[in-house]
C-alpha cells in the first residue's frame, strides 16, 4: 500500500468516525425529540434507547476514527444507522412538500455514510 493510498484511508476513516462521535455525542447527552420518535415507533424505554445508540455511535465513531478495529466498528456504526434513520428521518410519513424532501435528503445521506461505512469494512 502505498503512501498515499494510507494516508486517504486514515483520513477517510478520521472523518467518518468524527462526524460519527460528534453527532452520537449530542443524542447520548441531549435526546430531546429523538425520544418522542423512538416512543412512536414502540422502543421499549426511548430515553434509554436514544442514549444507548448515542453511545454506540460515539464508540464506534472513536474507534474508527482512531483506527482501532475499524471493520468491526465500521459494521457498529452501520448498523446504528438504521434506528436512526427509520425513526429520524421517516420521509414517508411526511406531508409537507419540503418537510418531506428535507428528510428524504437525510436518509440519501444516511445512505451514502452507510457505503462509506461498508467500503471500510470491506477493506482487507
Amino acid at each position: 500500500m502505498s503512501l498515499a493510498t494510507s494516508a486517504v484511508e486514515r483520513l477517510s476513516r478520521l472523518a467518518l468516525g468524527t462526524a460519527f462521535a460528534w453527532l452520537g455525542y449530542d443524542a447520548a447527552t441531549n435526546p430531546g425529540g429523538r425520544v418522542q420518535l423512538a416512543a412512536g415507533l414502540g422502543v421499549p424505554s426511548p430515553e434509554a434507547a436514544v442514549r444507548l445508540n448515542g453511545g454506540a455511535m460515539v464508540a464506534g465513531g472513536a474507534a474508527l476514527a482512531l483506527g482501532v478495529l475499524p471493520r468491526a466498528a465500521a459494521l457498529g456504526l452501520v448498523a446504528s444507522l438504521v434506528p436512526t434513520t427509520i425513526a429520524g428521518h421517516a420521509f414517508w410519513k411526511v406531508e409537507d412538500p419540503k418537510t418531506r424532501a428535507a428528510q428524504r435528503v437525510q436518509v440519501l445521506k444516511n445512505i451514502g455514510l452507510a457505503g462509506g461505512l461498508l467500503a471500510v469494512a470491506a477493506r482487507r
